[in-house]
C-alpha cells in the first residue's frame, strides 16, 4: 500500500478468499496483517458479514459459518450496523449500476468512512470513479 487509507473495507469476495485459501486469500492476510501494524481500521457491514456466513452456511454447516464470523472478529474486522445513511448510499449505487445489494453496501461504507473496498470482484468496476478500490488478484 502506498499510501494509508483511512480504512480498509472487506467484501464477501475478499473475505471469502481468505476464509477458502484461495490463492488471493494470502494477498488478503498480508493487507490484513498490515492493516494492523499501521492501525488502518478493518470493516465490513452486518449485510456484507451475512452474505458470508449464508454461503458458508450453504456450503459447509451453520456451524462451520460460526465459527468463520468468530474468526473474524478475532482477525479485529469491525462489523458496521447499517443505519439510514449507509442504507440511502447502497440503494443510490444500486438504482445506478447493476450490482449485487450487497456489493453496495460495501461500496456505500467505503463512500461513507473514506475507506478502501478489498475485492476482486469485477461488480466493483462500475464504481471505481467513485470509491477507492484495492484490486486482489484473481488467479
Amino acid at each position: 500500500m502506498a499510501r494509508k487509507p483511512k480504512a480498509l473495507v472487506l467484501d464477501s469476495w475478499a473475505v471469502l478468499a481468505y476464509l477458502e485459501d484461495e490463492p488471493a486469500g494470502e494477498n488478503v492476510a498480508d493487507l490484513i496483517a498490515d492493516a494492523y501494524e499501521k492501525g488502518i481500521a478493518l470493516m465490513m457491514t452486518l449485510v456484507n458479514a451475512g452474505e458470508v456466513w449464508y454461503i458458508i452456511a450453504r456450503a459447509a454447516s451453520e456451524k462451520e459459518a460460526d465459527s468463520s464470523i468468530a474468526e473474524l472478529k478475532q482477525l479485529g474486522i469491525e462489523f458496521i450496523s447499517v443505519d439510514w445513511k449507509l442504507a440511502r448510499q447502497a440503494a443510490l449505487f444500486k438504482s445506478k449500476h447493476k450490482m449485487s445489494f450487497a456489493d453496495c453496501f460495501a461500496a456505500a461504507l467505503a463512500k461513507e468512512r473514506g475507506g478502501e473496498v478489498l475485492t476482486g470482484d469485477y461488480e466493483f468496476r462500475q464504481v471505481e470513479g467513485e470509491i477507492k478500490i484495492h484490486w486482489l488478484q484473481r488467479q
